[in-house]
């Protein structure tokens, strides 16, 4: 599972972010916006390739000691950044594909409430708990 989920703006500025154990919480702050920058490559790179542009999962964006760091893009340029453990051998891409699609349609589920205003901070219990339901329970 999860160590942490990032959601961030067309403009790259987070609109939500939740790591577990939040004592690592700047840490996770720095892999996720270091991974906007392989995130931007690989849009760039589908936009010259002639394949499907509509494969919105990114794929592995990067891996460190600790930790995997996928991605995936949403039509309107909005960027999901998932960071899990290294250490988790068992967690295949078909699962982590799966994640994005939950997390992209929570997405959506906020985007749709006429009282969320485009560009705030997320603020939906509803997301949080789907967020929350993908993270790492600690005991």
């Amino acid at each position: 599972m999860a160590v942490c989920i990032a959601v961030i703006a067309k403009e790259n500025y987070p609109l939500y972010i939740r790591s577990v154990p939040t004592q690592n919480e700047l840490k996770f702050h720095y892999t996720v916006h270091t991974s906007l920058d392989v995130v931007e490559e690989k849009i760039s790179a589908v936009g010259k390739s002639i394949g499907d542009q509509r494969e919105l999962y990114l794929g592995l964006l990067y891996p460190t000691e600790d930790y995997k760091v996928y991605g995936y893009v949403t039509n309107s340029k909005v960027k999901f950044v998932i960071v899990v453990d290294s250490s988790n051998t068992s967690l295949r891409d078909n699962e982590i594909r799966s994640m994005f699609r939950k997390l992209h349609n929570s997405f959506t589920d906020v985007m749709c409430n006429p009282f969320h205003n485009p560009g705030d901070q997320i603020q939906s219990r509803t997301f949080d708990g789907i967020v929350s339901g993908m993270m790492v329970q600690t005991a």
